[in-house]
């Protein structure tokens, strides 16, 4: 992920410094009531140091948890994902029904009055089959009725957004363009809604420029971490294919029906890597 004079918000840093800024949570406030398209203004927010903590270990190109409550007893799970994810979906529904059964074994509630949660997920990749950049799904019937929204789930796409400056009218749409554009524009093509104190405040912790030495520090640290826990992924990702591809060709080498020739076209591999195949089951024999 390049960087400019501007930190990307989606980078673990980022997201730290501005989602997770909890001596000034204008940014966060704001960003949740766009993400869950509420008229009502999130006065507070109170942060949770127990549910989830940290980068999680399976990092995938950058995850970082934040989970909070407002000051209605509204329960917020936000979740970065810069990599792919194909069973994200599965993954939110355990980080709520986590914060469901937590809120349940402390006792603090009555069936008529459960406190909502909603577990949101920013995705820099896609992974829905819908169209629309911003999803809000809730439990519903065959005909689309609300059943019960006390647990709503939201998802950004962000590769799905490609609005323009001049089409952005609404808080969600300045919040999508900005986490997808703020660190790959220059400080002379600011578009005017930046200027908005809200993400005014966040665009300030991200700008390089006015960083103390101890900020720097930490910032090179975090980046260093992350793109080792990158490459260390890629290596991962890498010896998984290597060793399916061995396997397929080691399958279709014990068919004796197909050539050399034949058995890399159909797996995508060179002639020299199904020979080596070859030899290496020939020498355990």
């Amino acid at each position: 992920m390049e960087t400019g004079v501007y930190i990307p918000i989606i980078s673990d840093y980022g997201f730290k410094a501005t989602f997770g800024n909890e001596a000034d949570s204008l940014f966060l406030r704001t960003a949740l009531q766009a993400l869950i398209k509420s008229d009502t203004p999130i006065r507070e927010v109170y942060f949770d140091k127990n549910a989830f903590e940290a980068l999680t270990i399976d990092s995938r190109s950058g995850i970082f948890d934040l989970a909070c409550t407002d000051e209605n007893g509204s329960q917020f799970i936000v979740e970065m994902q810069l990599g792919l994810a194909p069973h994200f979906v599965q993954r939110m529904k355990f980080y709520a029904l986590h914060k469901f059964n937590t809120v349940v074994e402390r006792g603090e509630f009555d069936y008529a009055n459960l406190p909502k949660i909603y577990a949101i997920a920013i995705l820099a990749k896609n992974i829905l089959s819908m169209t629309h950049f911003h999803t809000v799904a809730n439990l519903r019937s065959e005909e689309g009725e609300i059943i019960d929204n006390q647990m709503t789930f939201i998802t950004v796409e962000l590769a799905k957004f490609h609005k323009q400056v001049a089409e952005i009218q609404t808080d969600l749409e300045k919040l999508v363009y900005t986490m997808k554009t703020l660190h790959t524009t220059e400080p002379t093509q600011y578009p005017a809604f930046w200027n908005e104190e809200w993400l005014k405040r966040a665009i300030n912790e991200l700008d390089t420029r006015k960083m103390t030495p101890e900020e720097r520090a930490y910032f090179a640290r975090v980046t260093a971490a992350n793109a080792e826990a990158v490459n260390a992924e890629k290596q991962k990702i890498q010896e998984a294919k290597l060793e399916v591809q061995m396997n397929a060709v080691a399958n279709l080498l014990g068919l004796n029906t197909l050539t050399v020739e034949q058995i890399a076209n159909a797996i995508g591999v060179s002639i020299d890597f199904v020979r080596e195949v070859q030899k290496m089951n020939t020498d355990k024999f």
